[in-house]
């Protein structure tokens, strides 16, 4: 068979199983409706095989041949971003300037020592790095206004980006020193249940351990309150274990031997497919890496 198609037809193909209408995606691409129509029926001509049911009404609906195709349509575009992605890296060699945004729950050791040994690896590139929400992290990558993305795993992140795990932070049971837990070798969740329990609660509330264990709850939005809050004596909580070994916090929290302990925080490194990383950001991210494997 002599395959003909068009990655321009793969694309529209792929916009209008999204959008479900052949008029929207025309609207979109400033192009007449019968074009993208006529695209996609040559698309279909060269496979062999009909993608869309047209006689179900107004809205296109994929047949079984074209919802088993949209996921290969949609991979051989991303592999056309990267092939894209990877000469404009070689053609600009190393970059000028990179800008980094990260959830502002990072580990902040492993952050500044990081990037320190970047100022010494690679003196004359220009950094900027912003503090953000996790959600608000992968929006400044998709809008182009970050460059490197550091957070925290949640399912559900844009089809623009790519991912890639560089370790995990573990979260830990604590409690002030002088709260009543403090004197318990280990603690079952009877216990727990007894006293007033700290949570993190953002709007996207993707970190793990957001669902309590205690039927008194306080929540805040940083896991830094939570620390100050759990120093003063007003509950018990899982904190990540950097936030416990932060310098100031030293001595004035106890962790706990629990049987329930939330899963280890994730960390990730996320970027967008069609600017894949320079060297300077390539190099960040195996030093991020390895400070994250001595919190543990």
């Amino acid at each position: 068979m002599n395959m003909q198609w068009s990655l321009e037809q793969l694309h529209l193909f792929v916009s209008v199983a999204e959008q479900r209408s052949f008029s929207a995606v025309a609207r979109d691409q400033r192009k007449a409706q019968s074009a993208v129509s006529s695209s996609i029926a040559l698309l279909e001509e060269d496979l062999g095989v009909s993608l869309f049911d047209r006689s179900s009404g107004r809205q296109p609906k994929l047949t079984e041949a074209g919802t088993a195709l949209l996921e290969e349509a949609r991979e051989v575009l991303r592999q056309c971003e990267r092939l894209n992605g990877r000469a404009l890296a070689m053609m600009r060699g190393q970059e000028a300037s990179l800008r980094v945004a990260q959830d502002e729950a990072m580990p902040y050791q492993a952050v500044v020592e990081s990037f320190e040994a970047l100022a010494e690896q690679f003196p004359s590139l220009e950094v900027q790095l912003t503090s953000a929400a996790q959600g608000d992290v992968a929006r400044k990558l998709v809008e182009r206004r970050a460059d490197l993305g550091l957070l925290f795993y949640h399912e559900q992140i844009p089809e623009a980006l790519e991912r890639r795990v560089l370790g995990s932070v573990e979260m830990v049971t604590v409690c002030g020193v002088g709260h009543p837990l403090a004197q318990q070798t280990q603690v079952n969740c009877q216990q727990l249940a007894q006293h007033r329990q700290l949570l993190m609660s953002t709007q996207s509330s993707v970190y793990p351990g957001s669902e309590p264990a205690s039927p008194q709850v306080w929540r805040a939005d940083s896991f830094y309150v939570m620390a100050e809050w759990v120093m003063r004596g007003l509950g018990w909580a899982w904190l990540p274990r950097h936030v416990v070994q932060y310098p100031a916090y030293q001595n004035l929290m106890v962790e706990l031997t629990s049987e329930w302990t939330p899963p280890a925080l994730i960390v990730e490194l996320v970027w967008r497919r069609d600017e894949p990383l320079g060297p300077a950001a390539r190099w960040l991210a195996e030093r991020f890496a390895v400070h994250l494997q001595a919190i543990g």
